[in-house]
């Protein structure tokens, strides 16, 4: 008897969390309804809204200030793909722009139509974290260890940073994935702490002390919840997909940096400075990434 109350237990308490975590899920409309490509596609997009509060300025509005592909293929490495925000691209209705205008001129449909149309794919799920959002996981998981290899006094994004490595909590992390203009390498450089960050989380989240810790679980399906959006047929079981899928992407067989570059201050007109992708490698990058045949030597990283 004792045995089967504990196994009735075990078992209503994972199914009861995804019942109740799947309930707590925000969704947009999102996805174009194009027809699918092989693999699985993940579009990840940070929303530099200020309406959280996470941080205080006069910016009003919102536009997408991260935008990654993250492809699964049907066979081949996972890869994950940093798309500057400021990349010229040729958005559907309106003509060249920069990339992150999408978002702001049609929000996130505009912006899946948009990057399928750049790279090809068809995005299956698009998931969308605020900036306090970054916040609220970082604090949940208890804090992340990130690296950086210079000191960092930067006013605009308040980041603070000896060199070195050292466990962050949650304004600090958010700091380090917005720096920008204090990075040598610009954009680059800031996907590249981006990715670091959420990698960071994953590796939190998948610990052993926190699977087999209920109070864990609950803290971050608040957290996680509270934070993400997501296309309205992409539930929890979806998302736990898709953190398995980053930390394959990030870990010692995946792929991750960002498509061939041209010219990081590209000025074509009125729109100002557009990163111009490399416009004889970029549609071959595009391909090796749809095939599943991306190597980290096709990828561009800081430095």
């Amino acid at each position: 008897m004792l045995l089967g109350v504990l196994l009735v237990v075990l078992l209503a308490w994972p199914i009861g969390l995804l019942i109740w975590a799947n309930g707590k899920i925000q969704h947009v409309d999102a996805l174009t309804g194009a027809p699918g490509t092989a693999g699985t596609t993940y579009l990840l997009a940070g929303s530099d809204s200020r309406a959280d509060g996470a941080v205080a300025d006069a910016t009003e509005g919102q536009r997408s200030d991260t935008i990654m592909v993250m492809h699964v293929p049907d066979s081949g490495p996972t890869a994950l793909v940093s798309l500057p925000r400021d990349t010229l691209v040729e958005i559907p209705g309106y003509g060249p722009e920069k990339l992150n205008t999408s978002y702001s001129l049609g929000g996130p449909p505009l912006l899946a139509e948009t990057v399928e149309q750049l790279t090809g794919l068809t995005v299956d799920h698009y998931v969308e974290i605020g900036m306090g959002g970054v916040q609220e996981v970082v604090d949940a998981v208890g804090g992340v260890e990130l690296c950086l290899d210079y000191d960092v006094d930067d006013e605009l994004s308040g980041l603070r940073w000896t060199a070195g490595c050292r466990v962050a909590d949650g304004p600090t992390a958010l700091a380090f994935a917005r720096m920008r203009y204090a990075d040598p390498n610009g954009d680059i450089g800031r996907a590249d702490r981006q990715r670091q960050v959420i990698g960071a989380v994953m590796r939190e989240v998948a610990a052993p002390a926190t699977l087999v810790n209920p109070v864990d679980h609950v803290q971050l399906v608040e957290a996680g919840t509270g934070a993400l959006v997501t296309d309205t047929d992409t539930g929890i079981v979806d998302l736990g997909r898709m953190a398995l899928a980053f930390r394959n992407a990030t870990g010692p067989d995946g792929v991750t940096g960002a498509p061939p570059i041209a010219d990081f201050d590209y000025r074509p007109g009125t729109i100002g400075s557009t990163v111009l992708l490399d416009e004889d490698l970029a549609p071959q990058f595009f391909q090796r990434l749809r095939d599943g045949e991306l190597t980290p030597s096709d990828v561009r990283t800081p430095g």
